[in-house]
Parts: structure tokens; C-alpha cells; sequence
């Protein structure tokens, strides 16, 4: 997704569309590694279901940056008044608030953790988060990818040198090493 004139005026914009092109692109190759191996998505438009469980996710800078321009500029219609009906009452512990009769109404800036967040086998039981209950079937995230996007967002948060970049990209992987 590219939106030309938006990125001439907003120098963040490339930065996040690229993040998103090579996240995609992870998320398709892994998802094509499991299907190769005989596995079946199970994830749908229209399922919803872990925009319903998963009630906290990351979401970085950059990301929420251009949540905020795609709501202010390019959101419209019923969903535009929606969403922003759902924002002003959410309250935390809530399904997301870009869900919207079960789609997410912000799918083209909707963060890479719901990017990468794919089941496989069967969908989920309504209030099962997968990655808890069945961590097996939950893609997980090739991480050269995530590393080349996070290495092409950097600029965002003023890291220009190559240096600098891979130095935050060796600091993501040492905390996510930690987390596993």
C-alpha cells in the first residue's frame, strides 16, 4: 500500500510503509513455510477473534503515528464515526476499537503485532487467545524480517547512521531473547 502524495508530505510515511511491506512479507513467507508443510490457516476477514482476547499488544511510535494520520485523513464513512464512537467510550480490558462488525476497520495500519499474530489448524474458541492456549499453532515471526523492518523505522526515532540501526536492532533482539 503506498499512498504518494501523503509521503511526499509526511517524511514518517515511507518509514512506516516500508516497516509494514517487510513485516508483510515475513508474515507471508512463514505462513507459506506452514502451508508447505501441509498446515492450514485458520485465521479469516471477518473472524475477530483475537481483536477480542488479545486486550494489550505493542504498538511503537511510528505505528501509533500513523494510526492517528490514517484515522485523521483517510478513514471515512460509517467507519470513520464508528471508530470514533468506540474510541471515545473504550475503556481498557475491551475488544479493540477498530473492530468493526468483526473487520478491522484500520487493516492497512493495523500494527505488526496483529500483523504476524496467524493461527494455524482450527480457528479460536470464542475468548481463546491461541498463543496461550495452543502456542504451536501461533505463527512465529521470522526474525531476519523483523530486523530489516525495524533497521528501515529507525530513522523515525532519529537512529540515521547504519550504525545506530543495527546497534537498536541487536537491543530488540537481546530483550526479545529475553522474553522467550
Amino acid at each position: 500500500v503506498r499512498y504518494p502524495e501523503d509521503e511526499a508530505a509526511h517524511s514518517w510515511l515511507p518509514l512506516l510503509l516500508d516497516f509494514h511491506a517487510v513485516i508483510d512479507a515475513g508474515v507471508r513467507l512463514g505462513i507459506e513455510g506452514q502451508t508447505a508443510q501441509g498446515r492450514t490457516l485458520a485465521c479469516r476477514s471477518g473472524c475477530g477473534s483475537c481483536c477480542r482476547t488479545h486486550l494489550d499488544i505493542p504498538i511503537y511510535p511510528h505505528e501509533l503515528v500513523g494510526l492517528y494520520w490514517f484515522l485523521a485523513e483517510k478513514l471515512e464513512g460509517p467507519a470513520r464515526l464508528t471508530v470514533r464512537r468506540a474510541l471515545v467510550s473504550h475503556l481498557s480490558g475491551r475488544a479493540c476499537p477498530f473492530l468493526v462488525n468483526n473487520k478491522c476497520a484500520v487493516h492497512v495500519m493495523r500494527p505488526a503485532a496483529c500483523r504476524q499474530f496467524n493461527v494455524f489448524g482450527s480457528p479460536c474458541a470464542e475468548g481463546e487467545d491461541a498463543y496461550h492456549t495452543r502456542r504451536d499453532d501461533v505463527l512465529t515471526p521470522l526474525r531476519d524480517y523483523v530486523d530489516t523492518a525495524f533497521y528501515l523505522s529507525a530513522p523515525f526515532y532519529g537512529l540515521n547512521t547504519d550504525a545506530e540501526r543495527r546497534d537498536a536492532v541487536a537491543r530488540l533482539e537481546r530483550q526479545a531473547a529475553s522474553l522467550e
